[in-house]
């Protein structure tokens, strides 16, 4: 009898995680959906997507419950990857990088940093410690579907892979992301609408005291006589609850119940932030696009902890021309002083991608009965009318 107990609770967990999981692919409640207002004009989608070639996958894993076994489980956690080009060939991508607080991770900078490209065609985002294995399973993807160059193969490149922290959910030293977790994120990728909240990289995540993960947002703005787009994918694990900001109020200080179950004690944790866009800019120049993503978390109230891994990427889809030995390369690119409804608009799509987060994370219940909540919509919805930000 213990034994056919034992057999359908495993199926009954096994199902639920399963409905979870499908639920977290298809959700659609966004903080907009609730009438959080936000400043500038989203492209289509209002996620990174909406830069023209750019795609998005993930892999999500949530299996086990109870004490950690470190090997074994719980396991919440998984990958994310963001491909700015498409998935046939690597191309030269205008890339800058800006690290606001360094405690975090994010491999490739310094190719970035020197050369001003990608060295690769697909960008990564997962927990800490598995870092490794993501950049290795991109490497491996690249070198099996990329053509072989006449000369130096750089296929594998110096993929760029950023994380954050979810061992207080996650068996995190039991490093379960392995190279077909990421070889299936990317061959899921995808244009158009993506998932938010507990999801990819951002499973396992947490977000000023509430569940927190991935979050995505866009605007469109006009420079001259053209339209571009700035996209912004964030995984966030960071911030105390008293320091949230949603839309102006103060809501951390509001919401005061619902605190975070930890059986060990809790720091402040980091955020990946990338930025894409389709408008031609040059690497410097991306540089400090990639720095105000620093004005948008700090809309959402985070000062940047010590212990805060705040690290951004922004690259541009505009690639360069080259003459046929690759002597000579020429884009045409915006003016310094035309950037700033680029800056602007990357301020306000990261901050509205960290409310997105927090509006689509649910529930969650990790490794030795640790538990993070989700925000209260209904108390969202209510204080922010208080605070005559939504009408009644």
């Amino acid at each position: 009898m213990h034994k056919v107990m034992k057999i359908i609770f495993s199926l009954t967990f096994f199902f639920s995680t399963c409905l979870m999981v499908l639920a977290q692919a298809q959700q659609t409640k966004r903080a907009r959906d609730l009438g959080i207002p936000f400043n500038g004009t989203t492209g289509t989608y209002n996620n990174i997507t909406d830069v023209p070639g750019v795609q998005v996958g993930y892999k999500t894993l949530i299996t086990g419950e109870g004490k950690l076994i470190v090997g074994k489980g719980p396991v919440r956690t998984g990958v994310t990857v963001i491909i700015p080009a498409g998935k046939e060939d690597r191309k030269a991508i205008p890339a800058g990088i800006f690290s606001f607080n360094g405690d975090g991770e994010l491999t490739g900078s310094h190719f970035i940093e020197d050369y001003g490209f990608l060295p690769g065609a697909i960008i990564g985002i997962t927990n800490t410690n598995s870092v490794g294995v993501v950049r290795d399973a991109i490497g491996a993807w690249q070198i099996k579907n990329f053509p072989k160059p006449r000369y130096l193969d750089f296929r594998f490149g110096l993929p760029v892979v950023g994380e954050t922290y979810d061992g207080d959910f996650n068996d995190i030293n039991g490093l379960h992301v392995t190279k077909k977790h990421v070889f299936e994120a990317i061959d899921s990728s995808k244009s158009g609408t993506i998932a938010e909240g507990n999801v990819g990289g951002g499973t396992g995540m947490w977000l000023y005291g509430f569940k927190g993960g991935t979050g995505s947002s866009s605007r469109v703005v006009s420079i001259g006589t053209k339209n571009y787009t700035v996209g912004v994918l964030v995984q966030a694990n960071f911030g105390y609850r008293e320091d949230l900001v949603v839309a102006g109020v103060p809501i951390g200080k509001l919401i005061t119940d619902l605190q975070p179950v930890f059986n060990q004690p809790k720091q402040d944790g980091s955020i990946i932030v990338v930025v894409a866009t389709d408008a031609p800019i040059l690497p410097i120049h991306l540089k400090q696009v990639a720095k105000r993503a620093t004005n948008g978390i700090a809309r959402t109230g985070a000062f940047g902890g010590n212990g805060s891994g705040d690290i951004f990427l922004a690259f541009s889809t505009a690639q360069p021309n080259f003459n046929e030995d690759l002597t000579l390369g020429n884009i045409s690119a915006l003016t310094k002083w035309s950037l700033d409804p680029i800056y602007k608009a990357t301020v306000e799509a990261t901050e509205e991608a960290i409310i997105n987060a927090l509006v689509a994370a649910e529930t969650m219940k990790g490794a030795n009965g640790n538990i993070m909540y989700e925000c209260p919509e209904d108390k969202l919805i209510e204080l922010m009318k208080e605070y005559n930000r939504i009408d009644d």
